[in-house]
């Protein structure tokens, strides 16, 4: 698969977007007990870091120049007992953000993969499912160190700057103003280098959700990549791939160090033009030395918060990318939702209406144009028609997996678009052509749509579209693990697991779309009698390629170009030598010759 097939759907901005900022941080307001306990730690720490420097001072000035080594051993212990409070204070700071952090993920993980569950097909269909599972797992833990560093580095080295800047210019206000002379050179270089930095993993991040959809879509279809052989191919766009993530990290790695080397240079100037003011004071004899050795103590914790600061801007801007995709897909409303006055469905007899239903997926080709339609109870309708005709939209809207534009379906007189969709969709069953199987049991997959089913049940429903015997062959029986997709079992076993299924949940209505289109003749038949059974007494749509399965249908509708144009049972829409007449001639003649 060529590169530019991945849909570049991530725009790039150049700054941090303060509406995401506040909005991230807005999620610590539902743990305020643990960021004000962890505040009030990180008050004793940072205290304590603060006075360091000046117990020195006093310890030069008043006790090593009186030679007074008692009062220097009693200034010591103090020194030990309060930093060792620091140090568990700290450590429980951390502990405590840590799992507050945690919490936090885990409470956007659940909420972004709810809200992705409810968003319609339309979503699913424009965007690979990698770049999808990249949403939930590298984009959420990309948060990690943005909710742990918003209170355990950025609240407190934010207080000790304020802190450290007012005790310098209580101390000396010229050493304080030589220490700060490096400020303007390292706001300027910063303001420079900020330009493009958070542009650089916007990139990034959007070459490593390429890189997820790649991967995904490559096992997903690892059966036609080794039947075609592509396996070198795939690794060649595996590899480009991947060397573009290397050089988009690489490139924003190298911005990144940009403000580290910014702030070590204005560092270790300011430090410099401290010392040799320091040094000039003490020749005139305005300062004392322990002065001077506590200003160097300051400079160095006063440099240490902008390191650190420095360093959390840089997560915050490699994060903002991640925090405004998340928020793209949760700002994303759901294309089919419950209308306010929404009801419950009541239990249904299965009586259908299309009303002059016309829908298009881009809203300008329509799909279906003005169908309508209507189905009694216990009804069986087959659909037929070329490819792309509409057969599948219809029940598409029936199930409002999509809500049509114009035009009204109803079920026992009831407009589904205002009832309850959980409530519709439950008195519903679908199998599509495309049959899914999740990892589990057999019995969990049959017991999927009714999860309180008894075993008795689960073995019925298997028996009623006999599925029960191929059941008892397998290892473990109904305890026998499916992995994804039940790729160990052929595609007829799965379509039997997938009728078992909807015969389990009892629906009013029943769906099939291209059911049997994989047995093989002898399960087909199998198949046949079990659905025969199902159907009964049940209104049912049939889709159908395989025009000798749908013979028994009450009625048969002919789809072509989104309208009906014909209707009847199979007898009567042959004498009728239209275009039934000539699918099924051309089917049977198809048959015949192979």
């Amino acid at each position: 698969m060529a590169i530019n097939t991945f849909r570049e759907d991530e725009k790039i901005d150049h700054s941090i977007n303060l509406n995401v900022l506040f909005r991230l941080l807005s999620y610590l307001k539902n743990y305020k007990k643990n960021v004000l306990f962890a505040m009030l730690l990180m008050l004793i720490a940072v205290t304590v870091n603060i006075i360091n420097p000046y117990f020195i001072k006093i310890g030069i000035d008043e006790y090593i120049s009186e030679n007074n080594t008692r009062g220097l051993i009693s200034l010591g212990g103090i020194m030990i007992v309060v930093n060792s409070l620091s140090m568990i204070a700290s450590k429980k700071r951390i502990n405590l953000m840590g799992v507050t952090s945690n919490k936090i993920l885990m409470e956007i993980r659940e909420a972004l993969f709810n809200h992705i569950q409810k968003l319609s097909f339309s979503f699913f269909d424009s965007r690979p499912v990698g770049k999808i599972l990249a949403r939930i797992t590298t984009d959420v833990n990309a948060l990690t160190n943005f909710f742990t560093d918003s209170v355990t580095v950025v609240i407190p080295d934010i207080i000790t700057l304020l802190a450290i800047s007012g005790i310098m210019f209580w101390m000396n206000y010229q050493l304080a103003l030589a220490a700060f002379v490096m400020l303007p050179l390292l706001m300027g270089g910063l303001a420079f280098i900020e330009r493009t930095f958070s542009k650089k993993w916007q990139v990034f991040r959007k070459k490593n959700s390429n890189l997820n959809a790649y991967i995904h879509e490559d096992y997903s279809g690892i059966r036609v990549v080794q039947s075609f052989a592509k396996e070198t191919e795939t690794s060649h766009t595996f590899f480009d791939l991947g060397r573009q993530l290397n050089h988009a990290f690489t490139s924003a790695i190298r911005y990144a160090n940009g403000f580290w080397s910014m702030v070590v240079l204005s560092w270790g100037l300011g430090t410099a033009v401290v010392f040799w003011a320091g040094v000039r004071l003490i020749e005139r004899g305005e300062i004392s030395i322990g002065v001077l050795v506590a200003f160097m103590g300051y400079i160095t914790m006063f440099w240490r918060p902008v390191m650190n600061l420095t360093n959390f801007y840089n997560i915050t801007v490699s994060n903002m990318t991640s925090a405004e995709r998340i928020f793209e897909i949760l700002d994303t409303p759901p294309g089919i939702v419950d209308e306010h006055n929404a009801k419950m469905l009541p239990p249904i007899q299965g009586q259908v209406s299309f009303q002059n239903v016309s829908f298009s997926y881009d809203r300008e080709e329509r799909v279906l144009d003005g169908v309508s339609f209507d189905v009694k109870q216990g009804e069986t309708i087959a659909l037929v028609g070329h490819t792309g005709a509409g057969k599948t939209t219809i029940i598409n809207l029936l199930s409002r997996f999509y809500d049509l534009q114009e035009g009204k379906i109803t079920i026992d007189g009831h407009d589904i678009s205002k009832a309850t969709m959980d409530s519709l969709r439950s008195q519903m069953a679908v199998m599509m052509q495309d049959t899914f199987l999740f990892s589990g049991t057999v019995k969990d997959n049959i017991r999927y749509g009714k999860p309180d089913a008894s075993d008795e049940e689960i073995i019925h429903a298997a028996k009623v579209v006999n599925a029960h015997s191929f059941i008892m062959t397998l290892e473990m029986g109904y305890d026998t693990e499916i992995n994804e997709r039940g790729s160990k079992l052929s595609i007829g076993q799965r379509q039997l697991l997938a009728l078992s299924r909807a015969v389990l949940n009892d629906p009013r209505i029943l769906i099939l779309d291209e059911a049997t289109s994989s047995i093989d003749t002898e399960t087909e038949l199998l198949v046949q009698e079990g659905i025969e059974k199902l159907l009964k007494d049940r209104t049912s749509f049939v889709i159908a390629h395989r025009l000798s399965t749908i013979k028994k249908a009450d009625r048969i509708m002919v789809i072509h170009d989104g309208k009906i144009l014909e209707t009847g049972s199979h007898d009567e829409l042959l004498k009728n030598r239209s275009m039934y007449y000539k699918l099924f001639a051309a089917q049977f003649q198809f048959l015949t010759s192979s």
